[in-house]
């Protein structure tokens, strides 16, 4: 327990408000392990299952985790906005930063000129006029299409993780399991436990999820799977015909599980689709915008079978409404604009010549690595604390595998966002040299 906190309250409530206004204040940090149950009824002079259901009610926020023999402990990115911004992850000054994980703004389009265009033009107002923008819809429908997703049905989201969220809420419920990619987007982890779902990791290598072990998942009850298509956060990987093919027969007995896939990369992956969705009766298929166009525009289009869409799009119309029909015409604009498809096509390229570039030094250094496409590699490590701590004495700031894992042994992340070419046989030197001592044997 951190030596500026003291639990605190008679009610369930009120102890887990406490341990909330911790996390709040910084005064329990990412990690930090809360009393043992019987320790903390005791110091309370409360019963024990009063403290259980404060820690439970934490968990189910997604604040807390259950941490095996270790009892009860905050989560690395807990789900409550923290006073001082204490969970992100500090780059020093002059320590090159390859632990964000967003794209390399000098690569993203120039969005003036669609702006531009707008400014010029009239504009539909009112409530009814923005569920969605029909440009945006068609065009759409024709990129989806020419991937064979079926797109016969379609909606608007703010985003990649608000469609993976809208969806789940659409067919499960706080307790349901999910099949999860381990390692896997932070971000995902996060949201599954805020919504007081149980995660069940399926392992991935640079062809995407294990077929056997989501079988396994599947016959233990998850009712939900999410899988990345491309360019998988954090390791790279890619689901490639033969794997969807493995996956859409593990998919294929059990037509009551809502599938999820996330092609958060689209026009910046250098690989194929290979879409798994469609075997069963509800699945949602979800293309964003951030990572080609701009970080700022929370935008995606999701596809579907029309209860998951139906159910989606209403649930949407009590809360937001709609995604605004500015950011939806914008988007058509870009999507329509040949200098805008060359910067993007010529983004992806870049892409791929640093990180192969990177994968190949680091894999000649001796190390493990997956990183077929997208943002991100991923080095297996003996010690994520040790190789990134080391890393960043060596000017490299790299992300902790911990964030991303759940069964998985350790690693770290390095994004390839502002890595330059000529700095990679110095990185690929640097990371051999924070996991020196141990014995890693290449994989491919």
């Amino acid at each position: 327990m951190n030596s500026g906190f003291a639990l605190a309250g008679r009610t369930a409530s009120e102890i887990s408000a406490a341990v909330e206004a911790g996390v709040r204040s910084g005064a329990l940090p990412a990690g930090a392990a809360l009393p043992p149950i019987r320790a903390a009824a005791t110091q309370l002079g409360v019963s024990p299952a009063t403290v259980a259901a404060a820690y439970q009610a934490l968990r189910q926020r997604g604040i807390a985790e259950s941490a095996g023999r270790q009892g009860t402990r905050v989560r690395p990115r807990p789900a409550i906005a923290p006073a001082r911004g204490q969970f992100r992850l500090e780059v020093p000054p002059g320590v090159l930063d390859l632990a964000t994980g967003g794209p390399d703004s000098r690569l993203l389009p120039d969005i003036g000129p669609a702006l531009a265009r707008m400014a010029a033009e009239s504009m539909p107002t009112g409530y009814g006029a923005a569920a969605g923008f029909p440009p945006l819809l068609t065009a759409a429908k024709a990129s989806l299409s020419r991937d064979g997703i079926d797109a016969g049905e379609l909606a608007v989201v703010g985003g990649a993780l608000d469609g993976i969220e809208r969806l789940l809420q659409a067919h499960v419920l706080p307790g349901d399991r999910v099949a999860v990619e381990d390692p896997g987007w932070a971000n995902l982890l996060d949201l599954v436990a805020a919504l007081g779902l149980r995660p069940v990791p399926v392992p991935v290598d640079e062809s995407g999820p294990d077929p056997q072990r989501l079988a396994d998942a599947l016959r233990a009850g998850a009712r939900a799977v999410v899988v990345t298509s491309r360019a998988h956060n954090p390791t790279g990987a890619s689901v490639t015909a033969a794997r969807a093919k493995e996956l859409r027969s593990v998919l294929g007995a059990h037509a009551d599980v809502l599938v999820i896939e996330d092609d958060h990369a689209a026009e910046l992956s250098v690989e194929p689709l290979f879409h798994v969705g469609g075997t069963t009766h509800s699945w949602g298929f979800i293309r964003s915008v951030s990572k080609p166009y701009g970080p700022d525009l929370r935008l995606a289009v999701v596809a579907g079978d029309a209860t998951s869409i139906g159910r989606l799009t209403g649930r949407q119309r009590l809360g937001t409404g709609w995604v605004s029909l500015v950011l939806q015409r914008l988007v058509a604009d870009l999507w329509a604009d040949p200098v805008v498809a060359a910067t993007v096509s010529s983004a992806a390229a870049e892409y791929e010549q640093r990180r192969s570039g990177l994968v190949l030094a680091l894999r000649a250094e001796g190390l493990l690595v997956t990183g077929r496409t997208g943002l991100n590699v991923w080095v297996s490590v003996p010690d994520e604390t040790v190789a990134v701590a080391r890393l960043r004495e060596a000017g490299y700031a790299v992300a902790p595998g911990a964030l991303y894992r759940l069964a998985t042994p350790p690693a770290i992340r390095i994004t390839i966002s502002a890595l330059s070419t000529d700095v990679i046989p110095a990185l690929a030197a640097a990371t051999a040299a924070a996991v020196a001592g141990h014995s890693l044997i290449s994989g491919v």
